[in-house]
């Protein structure tokens, strides 16, 4: 299991991270960009995952800007929450707590940023902003369609769901077009969040066949 460490950004902002290790000597690292639910249970049980498979993983609690400590649930009520914190996060911002986590994770190796949901759209982001990167792997972010222009600098693999409203297929398909290098999979009869067994939209098939693809794509860039 984890724990909680404090970490500062390039712009003097302090903030909270999960941590866990692995057992033994990292395979390199993972950064976890969270979904807009805060670092709560699930994300700290991806990152506790991702230990077990033997890579340090640390989950930035990137809505630290404007609420600290917050995780939630998955009501109708606390989405509109996440919504609402998610909305006064300037990506810049998000960027430079991500870029914080991932040079602390340097010192296991190379370092890959997942993200889930919103830490989708910034993993993408990430890709592009964040030196040093050897691989990102967003999750359905809703908002990658908004940075489409992003130029990525380490291979990226994209998880769709082909049920997805947030963002559709079309959309994703749209962006995947205008960067031909990255790779990409849609996941049928799945939907947002279709990774996270807490939520109604769980979908255990994809969920697991989209991890054994991250676990070979983090094998591949980062160890």
């Amino acid at each position: 299991m984890g724990s909680f460490i404090e970490l500062t950004a390039a712009d003097g902002h302090q903030f909270k991270a999960y941590r866990a290790d692995p057992a033994g000597k990292p395979r390199g690292a993972i950064v976890i960009a969270p979904e807009i639910f805060g670092i709560n249970s699930h994300i700290r049980s991806v990152a506790d995952g991702y230990a077990a498979d033997g890579y340090l993983a640390i989950a930035p609690a990137l809505f630290d800007r404007v609420k600290r400590d917050f995780e939630s649930g998955y009501s109708p009520d606390e989405i509109q929450a996440g919504i609402a914190l998610m909305q006064k996060i300037d990506m810049a911002d998000a960027i430079k707590d991500v870029s914080a986590a991932v040079a602390l994770a340097a010192g296991a190796g190379k370092v890959a940023v997942v993200g889930y949901c919103w830490g989708g759209t910034v993993a993408w982001v990430a890709a592009a902003r964040v030196p040093g990167l050897a691989a990102s792997i967003p999750y359905y972010g809703g908002g990658i369609p908004n940075f489409a222009d992003e130029q990525p600098k380490c291979p990226v693999l994209f998880q769709f769901g082909e049920e997805d409203k947030s963002p559709t297929p079309d959309a994703a398909r749209a962006v995947i077009a205008k960067h031909p290098g990255t790779t990409s999979y849609f996941y049928e009869g799945a939907g947002h969040g279709f990774n996270c067994d807490q939520r109604g939209s769980y979908h255990a098939a994809a969920s697991a066949l989209a991890r054994t693809r991250t676990l070979e794509f983090l094998a591949k860039h980062v160890g």
